[in-house]
């Protein structure tokens, strides 16, 4: 008789005991993975470009229903292109929680939108360098100062955009593409004990999103078999799924949150 029992925890959303670092979340989808994380069980290491907004972001999440005390919660300032930020931000997870379990890549760009032959290439540059390589110095990092003796879960925040053409912010897709392939190529390398996996967020309600949407939110949400935008929400617990033991035996896929709308053939 074929065992169903299952290797899981009795309780698979807990996440007590481990430690997240999630990069580009004073905001948006960043922010609610971290409070996600949090909710599971989690400590919660933030990094975020401007340091006023990460204080607020740090604030919100320990005033949250989730975070207990402030000692489950860190914040870094830090740009995730520069190779020093990416250090410090690894480092001082591993010093603060004494472990880096779970990395989540959603530090993002998007300087250009249009046809790329009217892309400015050092801009292009810049949005692979941002979305494309800071991602794989992150995953460098946690696996050289803990993941590689201990194992762990990363996630990296990709887009529909990376799947099909958008015709609108060409670069930024071309960009979450090769995201997208670095996951599978990550996640055939770092296994057994690392897991690697994406997600393809559609539009999402958030300020970096704002351009696509505000213009006709009731007509671009009429695309959608869901009849809605997304939500950071709607990402968050799917990246918190895919961190936790609940997702074992999964590594290197890239799973759509997009409301139904690549079902359609439509293109955002």
């Amino acid at each position: 008789m074929e065992d169903i029992s299952g290797p899981g925890p009795a309780t698979p959303v807990d996440m007590t005991g481990r430690a997240a670092l999630v990069t580009g979340a004073s905001r948006g989808i960043g922010l609610a993975v971290a409070a996600e994380l949090l909710r599971r069980g989690a400590a919660v290491t933030i990094t975020a470009r401007k340091p006023p907004e990460l204080e607020d972001a740090v604030a919100a999440l320990v005033a949250g229903p989730a975070a207990g005390d402030a000692s489950r919660v860190a914040g870094i300032a830090g740009n995730a292109g520069d190779a020093d930020a990416r250090a410090e931000a690894v480092t001082r997870t591993v010093a603060a929680f004494g472990h880096l379990d779970v990395l989540v890549n959603n530090a993002g760009i998007n300087p250009v939108h249009g046809p790329l032959m009217d892309a400015d290439l050092d801009a292009v540059r810049k949005i692979f360098d941002v979305n494309v390589v800071a991602a794989l110095g992150f995953v460098q990092l946690a696996h050289r100062a803990w993941m590689a003796g201990h194992g762990g879960a990363v996630v990296n925040i990709a887009s529909i955009a990376g799947i099909r053409s958008t015709r609108a912010i060409a670069a930024y897709g071309a960009s979450k593409a090769a995201l997208i392939r670095l996951t599978s190529e990550l996640a055939a390398e770092l296994g057994p004990r690392i897991r690697v996996n994406a997600v393809a967020p559609a539009v999402v309600k958030t300020r970096f999103a704002t351009a696509l949407y505000a213009h006709d939110e009731e007509g671009v949400a009429a695309r959608y078999p869901m009849q809605r935008l997304g939500t950071p929400a709607d990402v968050a617990s799917l990246v918190g799924f895919l961190a936790s033991d609940a997702a074992s035996w999964i590594s290197g896929e890239t799973v759509l949150v997009d409301g139904g709308l690549l079902a359609t053939g439509g293109a955002g």
